[in-house]
């Protein structure tokens, strides 16, 4: 499914690169780390997840928290949640931010399809 406007309706959006997409769909994926730009999300909100830049569809997610982080504190158990190491997660981060040091971990899960 391509990514329209019109599918979204009164849902926001919130955009994964697509080699995240598997680990989302099974729930091993359940925080993704952003800057401040991109942290604009709340506690119970529903989203669409879609691959970037793809615009493929992934899965309605349910927002749990939104909360703030400094890179130096992440921890293994962000790595796993991350599915991933610390250090792998840590190089992701300043791969796609190299800048910054502060970010929001925003930790959802699979909405039910009820």
């Amino acid at each position: 499914m391509i990514f329209d406007l019109r599918d979204v309706g009164m849902s926001r959006v919130i955009t994964f690169y697509s080699w995240f997409s598997h680990d989302i769909r099974a729930g091993l994926k359940t925080i993704t780390i952003r800057d401040k730009s991109e942290s604009d999300y709340y506690s119970r909100e529903r989203l669409k997840a879609y691959t970037n830049p793809e615009n493929e569809f992934i899965a309605e997610l349910d927002v749990i928290a939104v909360t703030p982080v400094q890179l130096s504190d992440l921890s293994e158990i962000h790595g796993k949640q991350e599915n991933m190491s610390l250090s792998e997660l840590r190089q992701v981060i300043r791969d796609i931010y190299p800048d910054e040091s502060e970010f929001y971990i925003i930790e959802f899960c699979v909405a039910d399809k009820n």
